[in-house]
């Protein structure tokens, strides 16, 4: 949830020290409307942001809710200086969860359209401050928010391998992990996955790999170890999510959904 705190910041860096644009007096009323079609998220921390300063802040559309150009998806009634300061604020939330949530459900389409059990991920490549926003925009899009931080599953990656091994990490961190939480093993090759999966990995990490060598490690491991989950990562993009679900991996995790998503084009507009 977003704190009172975290809009005042936002706030502050865009009023600045001398704020005379927005001097305006009386009432008025505002609209948030869609410029472009695509998937509406965010819209619960834009209406935030206006009731931080007492506007009265309308939802019209839900997160998840497929909108068009020209789609009212917020309605505002209030101080015409307040209404106009947390503007730009607002507009900027929403377009940007909103670019994430239209990304993801068109990488859901594309996977989906091969493969309807594949899961499209999220990963923490998000931006600092805003991964609440972002997170739930993955999940607005019809996709997986993955770990929403480092407590949340033990992910074993190539440094750790590095530095400890394979089997003796899985064996220090399965130690010290909660009977509830999840371990997970990077490998960067079929006989590596086979290791992680043997040494007692719940789900193994294919990263970097091509779709040929994502499908053969897929296959061993559904040999070896049918109930270990498979994962595909690593620059995977809205062009070759089709071949990766193709594969039978089980999650498709894109970076690109969070830090790479265009913002999707919003206006606000007063007195009308």
């Amino acid at each position: 949830m977003l704190t009172a705190s975290q809009i005042d910041r936002w706030l502050q860096e865009d009023i600045g020290h001398h704020d005379v644009t927005n001097d305006v007096g009386g009432d008025t009323r505002g609209r948030l409307v869609a410029k472009e079609s695509g998937v509406a998220a965010g819209i619960d921390a834009a209406a935030a942001v206006f009731d931080h300063l007492d506007v009265d802040a309308d939802r019209e559309v839900n997160d998840g809710d497929a909108i068009d150009a020209g789609d009212v998806v917020l309605q505002t009634n209030g101080a015409a200086q307040a209404t106009l300061r947390a503007e730009r604020v607002a507009v900027n939330l929403a377009g940007h969860a909103s670019g994430v949530a239209t990304k993801t459900r068109e990488a859901v389409d594309r996977a989906e359209r091969v493969a309807s059990d594949v899961r499209i991920a999220g990963t923490r490549k998000t931006t600092p401050g805003l991964r609440g926003i972002e997170k739930r925009a993955v999940v607005a899009g019809g996709g997986d928010s993955h770990r929403l931080d480092l407590s949340h599953m033990v992910m074993i990656k190539e440094n750790h391998i590095a530095e400890m091994g394979l089997e003796p990490a899985v064996e220090r961190f399965r130690e010290r992990v909660s009977f509830a939480t999840k371990l997970e093993v990077e490998a960067e090759s079929t006989e590596q996955a086979r290791r992680a999966a043997a040494a007692g990995a719940d789900i193994v990490l294919l990263d970097n790999m091509t779709p040929g060598e994502t499908a053969e490690a897929v296959d061993a491991l559904a040999d070896d170890t049918p109930d270990v989950l498979t994962e595909a990562s690593g620059g995977i993009a809205l062009d070759d999510v089709a071949d990766y679900a193709a594969t039978g991996v089980d999650i498709i995790s894109m970076g690109s959904l969070t830090h790479s998503a265009p913002s999707l084009d919003f206006s606000f507009r007063t007195g009308e």
